[in-house]
C-alpha cells in the first residue's frame, strides 16, 4: 500500500511549493484536498511529480497565493491495496482586513489604529490644515489683486 515519505510546510523557490514524497507499489494516484474539499487544480494551484522506481516526489506549486489559500492541504495516495493521506497546514498571507458588515463598522474587539487619535494630537493637526488653507486663500487674492492692477497696463503705450 501507498506510504507518505515526507510532506513539507510551503517553501518559496520560484513558485511556493509544498513537496512531498510518496512510496507504493503498484504506483498510487495522488489527489489534495483542501481544508476538507477535493482542491481543484488551475493554472495558479497544480501538481507536479515524477515517479522513481517505486517512489513519487514532486510539488504542489502556487503560483502567487494569498490568504485565501491559507489553510490544511492533505495529500491523499491510493493504489489497489490501500490508501494513505498526510495533512499539512499551509499559511501564505495574513489577511488584509477584517470581515466588516458595512462600510465603517468594526467588531467590538478590532480597532484599526488609525481610529485611535490623541485628541490634543488631532486638533494640532486641524489647525495646521486650517492654517495651511488660511495661507492659501490670502495668497491666491493677494496674486489675483496683483494680477488686476499691473496687468491692466499695456506695453508700448499702445492702446487697443
Amino acid at each position: 500500500p501507498p506510504r507518505i515519505l515526507t510532506l513539507e510546510e510551503p517553501v518559496l523557490h520560484m513558485e511556493h511549493c509544498i513537496a512531498f514524497a510518496v512510496h507504493g507499489n503498484p504506483a498510487p494516484t495522488l489527489h489534495w484536498l483542501h481544508n476538507g474539499q477535493v482542491l481543484r487544480e488551475t493554472e495558479i494551484i497544480h501538481m507536479e511529480f515524477y515517479q522513481q522506481g517505486e517512489v513519487s516526489e514532486g510539488c504542489l506549486l502556487f503560483n502567487k497565493p494569498t490568504h485565501y489559500n491559507n489553510g490544511n492541504y492533505t495529500i491523499v495516495a491510493t493504489n489497489q491495496l490501500g490508501s494513505a493521506n498526510q495533512t499539512i497546514k499551509g499559511h501564505f498571507l495574513e489577511k488584509p482586513f477584517p470581515a466588516m458588515s458595512g462600510l465603517f463598522s468594526f467588531p467590538m474587539q478590532y480597532t484599526p489604529k488609525f481610529l485611535c487619535v490623541d485628541s490634543k494630537a488631532f486638533s494640532f493637526q486641524v489647525s495646521i490644515a486650517v492654517g495651511l488653507a488660511a495661507f492659501a486663500c490670502v495668497l491666491l487674492v493677494v496674486l489675483f489683486i496683483m494680477i488686476n492692477k499691473y496687468g491692466r497696463r499695456s506695453k508700448f503705450g499702445m492702446k487697443g
